[in-house]
């Protein structure tokens, strides 16, 4: 097996990534147990990567200025595709391939925000808070918001992680909500569901993420399916995607209205089919005299400024990059030694505080988010294609933004 482990993998460290590959091979279980080579590892933790939800805080806006609910549809579509570049490819490219997240502690906490340009202040302030609730299994909560706009987007994410047919196969947990609140009218709100992943690569030891299945977005009067295809072995194109948007069950007379979006999300994609006018219109760009329905190079995204939550100006204790600060240097800087030794002390850690607990009989207070058994907003829209129930709680925010002043000023 290790002749098959390319140059992406450092000489030094063949041995350590075959042995890797053996273990995930033979393994029953979910892999995420496992412990990667360090230098296979991210420097970020799983509890930043809801930031991938808003690097374009300004295609997000936008979803409020839509004129009519068919307008809405595609100018959410068009943001959530918009999102998924940074979620699946970022790593490939600044790290040369992808790389095992950091899994966060239970209690972890990430604040963030995205300011307007100076250009257009009317876009407003968003807002991003999130809290690791649960360890086993690891489930990350999030809120986005955009006040000015009307705009939240909430939702919790967890991963089941299996290895077959030579790759590792993550199963996205979890949904997220996008409430668009209009001044005239009660809010709308939108379902959306998370693509199955991928990761390919391993046998040359440069792994990268192809999104699979299907993911929805139900909401809004309308139902936009969305397909995913990935390079086989023998024909395809990587990153490959299908969106169908047409009138949920019961719309009458809109019945006749579809758009048919394809491209691929990493890079560009173009109405194949549209039932035209106005809606079509609000979301197109145009490059290079093309026609598109999104051009992922034209849009810069803006990384999210990481605020510390403890109301002093500082960092506390379980704010993500304060936690990893160590493991993280270690890992951009090559020193594997080290970072394998802080990551081992963090668990340790853990492992301790929860024995304390045990000990105890009590648990861990969750900081921002309260577990519920069932989510209404699933079990309404979900009925529109038959998805099957989540297994897991969702979470609740309960309104309570840190006392950082740029994140309590964005909420006034």
């Amino acid at each position: 097996m290790s002749e098959a482990v390319g140059e992406a993998v450092p000489a030094a460290q063949r041995g350590s990534w075959s042995s890797f590959l053996k273990s995930i091979a033979s393994f029953s279980g979910d892999l995420s147990s496992l412990t990667a080579p360090p230098f296979i590892l991210s420097p970020v933790s799983l509890t930043e990567f809801p930031a991938y939800w808003c690097e374009h805080p300004d295609i997000f806006a936008a979803i409020a200025d839509a004129p009519d609910d068919e307008s809405r549809a595609l100018a959410v579509l068009k943001w959530f595709i918009c999102t998924l570049k940074g979620q699946y490819t970022s790593r490939n490219e600044s790290m040369g391939s992808e790389k095992k997240p950091l899994n966060p502690v239970l209690g972890e906490l990430f604040y963030g925000h995205w300011p307007p340009p100076a250009s257009n202040p009317k876009q407003g302030t968003t807002t991003l808070l999130v809290e690791q609730v649960s360890h086993h299994p690891p489930i990350t909560a999030y809120v986005i918001e955009n006040k000015s706009k009307g705009l939240r987007l909430t939702g919790h994410n967890a991963q089941k992680t299996s290895f077959s047919a030579g790759s590792i196969i993550v199963k996205q947990i979890g949904h997220a909500v996008l409430t668009v609140s209009r001044p005239s009218s009660s809010p709308v709100q939108y379902l959306l569901t998370l693509p199955k992943l991928r990761i390919d690569g391993l046998w040359y030891g440069s792994p990268y993420i192809e999104l699979a299945e299907t993911s929805y977005i139900l909401g809004g009067g309308f139902v936009t399916a969305i397909e995913y295809k990935g390079k086989g072995y023998f024909s395809g194109k990587s990153h490959t995607f299908k969106a169908t948007v047409t009138p949920a069950p019961g719309m009458g007379g809109a019945a006749k209205v579809e758009h048919v979006v394809e491209g691929t999300w990493h890079e560009r994609s173009k109405f194949v089919k549209s039932s035209g006018g106005s809606a079509k219109a609000h979301v197109l760009q145009r490059a290079n005299g093309e026609e598109l329905f999104h051009d992922v190079a034209a849009d810069g995204k803006l990384e999210v400024t990481a605020l510390g939550g403890d109301g002093t100006g500082g960092m506390s204790e379980f704010e993500t990059r304060k936690l990893w600060a160590a493991v993280a240097k270690g890992i951009r800087e090559g020193d594997f030694e080290t970072a394998s030794r802080e990551k081992s002390r963090i668990e340790n850690d853990q492992r301790q505080r929860r024995r304390d607990e045990a000990a105890a009989g009590s648990t861990w207070p969750l900081k921002h988010f309260v577990p519920e058994e069932s989510d209404p907003v699933y079990e309404r829209l979900a009925r529109l294609v038959k998805l099957t129930p989540p297994t897991e709680d969702f979470y609740v925010f309960q309104e309570n933004w840190p006392a950082v002043p740029v994140l309590q000023q964005a909420q006034n």
